[in-house]
């Protein structure tokens, strides 16, 4: 007659020490729980199928309480009587786990989730850069497995540097979402901040895709610094003007809704007129009542009559968690150019025009600084607006409203008439 086995409790579990080798708590019906000689507790079941012994592993106590134990042993017994390998389960289970896990797999998720704030373009650069450059290097391993020297390995495949530096960041942005999932517990890809090579010259780094500039302008209006600071970061997004036009900004050039840059202080050494969004407007009363009384709107804090530090908003973003390869204050002027083109539909003409580019008309004459005016106040009044509602629903996909008549014309007539102008 086979010996009795008394049921486990908790309390015998829990005192249960470590000894030299490996012994085991018996529980009835093939469970049973091994102590390993470090004190782990680990549950195993053993059985017969297809007339051979085996052991199925189930997990490690208390993580898998003395219940769920049972529970799983009772499951297995189901599938034996139904013909199934419950090791066999297992396997599949944690094939679909993995599946379901890879890197490529979270990437492809997070690429469809929000594909749709973003251009068709931009989104299929995206996906085309994963797949080339990381799918193929790393994209089957478990995205809570890969090590930062993994993936920088397979960056490191890139030659260009800017691109190299683009992949980062979407493999950031994956990351994140894999966090935020519960599949991934640390970005490796943040981890490699600094270790890629720079890039030199070529475009200056810059926030393209509507999401992730709306989390940027929400962070930007929750800036707790100074409020010169923050007013210089606001307005470097509202007004996209070089940094050293607006570090250098006078009251005495703003005439109501309008700011006269004077020649010598432009690139092209040509006057320009900023037309200033009720947004830029609130910024500046802000401004007014701190600055009113000098003559420059940004003074340093430690020389009233010279401007702000040149590096004042690239280093409020670096301490908002932003790297240099992310974005820069100048980049503000290719992401409003981009997304009032490819987004909100804006005649590139005048666009190009509010850049301070040099533009001409079909006969090739150049526009004058005030070429404009009226149709220029109404994008800049739209762009203002529609920051605002980026920020509001920073993770949603915001729908431009429509776009005053004044503004929109063919693309492919004024794309005609506008030679590509560096920034």
């Amino acid at each position: 007659m086979p010996k009795r086995i008394l049921p486990l409790s908790d309390k015998q579990i829990s005192k249960a020490k470590s000894s030299g080798k490996d012994y085991a708590l018996r529980d009835g019906g093939g469970l049973y729980l091994v102590v390993t000689p470090t004190g782990g507790k680990l549950w195993r079941l053993d059985y017969r199928f297809a007339g051979k012994r085996l052991t199925l592993s189930m997990g490690a106590y208390p993580t898998l309480s003395l219940a769920e134990a049972r529970e799983k042993r009772g499951t297995a017994k189901k599938q034996i009587l139904s013909n199934i390998d419950p090791n066999t389960v297992k396997k599949a289970e944690r094939m679909a786990t993995t599946v379901k896990n890879t890197f490529e797999a979270v990437a492809r998720e997070w690429h469809l989730k929000f594909c749709g704030t973003w251009t068709e373009d931009h989104a299929e650069r995206k996906l085309t850069r994963l797949t080339k450059y990381i799918f193929t290097q790393v994209g089957c391993m478990d995205v809570n497995g890969i090590t930062a020297q993994e993936l920088l390995a397979a960056l490191s495949k890139i030659s260009s540097p800017d691109i190299m530096h683009r992949v980062r960041y979407d493999c950031v942005q994956v990351m994140r979402y894999a966090i935020a999932t519960g599949r991934a517990s640390r970005n490796i890809a943040e981890d490699l901040r600094g270790t890629l090579p720079p890039v030199k010259g070529g475009h200056h780094a810059a926030i393209t895709d509507p999401t992730e500039l709306g989390v940027l302008y929400s962070a930007i209006n929750e800036y707790t610094g100074s409020v010169l600071t923050k007013c210089a970061l606001k307005l470097q997004v509202l007004l996209f003007v070089r940094p050293t036009e607006l570090r250098m900004m006078k009251w005495s050039e703003i005439d109501g809704h309008l700011w006269s840059i004077p020649a010598d202080r432009m690139k092209m050494k040509l006057p320009h007129v900023v037309p200033l969004c009720s947004q830029a407007m609130a910024c500046l009363d802000e401004l007014r009542h701190i600055t009113g009384k000098g003559k420059l709107v940004f003074p340093s804090q430690l020389t009233a009559g010279r401007p702000m530090s040149e590096n004042t908003v690239n280093t409020a973003l670096r301490r908002m968690g932003y790297s240099k390869e992310e974005v820069t204050g100048h980049g503000f002027r290719a992401t409003a150019r981009t997304i009032l083109d490819e987004v909100l539909h804006v005649r590139v003409d005048l666009i190009e025009h509010q850049l301070a580019h040099s533009v001409r008309d079909t006969n090739g004459r150049a526009y004058n600084r005030t070429s404009f005016i009226p149709e220029r106040i109404l994008m800049m009044q739209q762009w203002g607006d529609y920051l605002d509602e980026l920020a509001a629903y920073p993770i949603c996909t915001v729908q431009p409203a429509p776009v005053s008549e004044l503004t929109r014309t063919p693309k492919s007539a004024s794309r005609r008439t506008m030679p590509d102008s560096p920034s």
